[in-house]
């Protein structure tokens, strides 16, 4: 089991890497059918089960890797995106993962 770091070390707007970990990752879950209704068709996936990915990358990312991202749908993103907290063990894996390719 990883353990959370303080959150001081990370910006999440200058990293990405929860969104571009997986096009696994972001899968609905909890998600009642109007917070689903929410979601902009052309970002969720062909199967309608999470989000559409290319290449593991979240399509409603927006910007660079390691420089300066966004997410086109913060307001209404799934609750896996929303659970997704600095530091905590689904953040340090994906930023290990992303540091083999950008720095972090």
């Amino acid at each position: 089991m990883t353990i959370a770091v303080p959150t001081d070390d990370f910006d999440c707007q200058s990293c990405g890497a929860c969104c571009s970990y997986s096009e696994d990752w972001p899968r609905f879950s909890l998600e009642t059918d109007e917070e689903l209704d929410r979601i902009p068709a052309e970002y969720v996936s062909a199967d309608l089960g999470g989000m559409r990915c290319e290449d593991n990358r979240c399509s409603a990312l927006d910007g660079k890797l390691g420089v300066h991202v966004g997410c086109k749908i913060y307001a209404v993103r799934p609750i896996v995106c929303r659970t997704c907290m600095p530091g905590d063990d689904e953040c340090l894996m994906a930023r290990h993962k992303l540091s083999q390719k950008v720095l972090l």
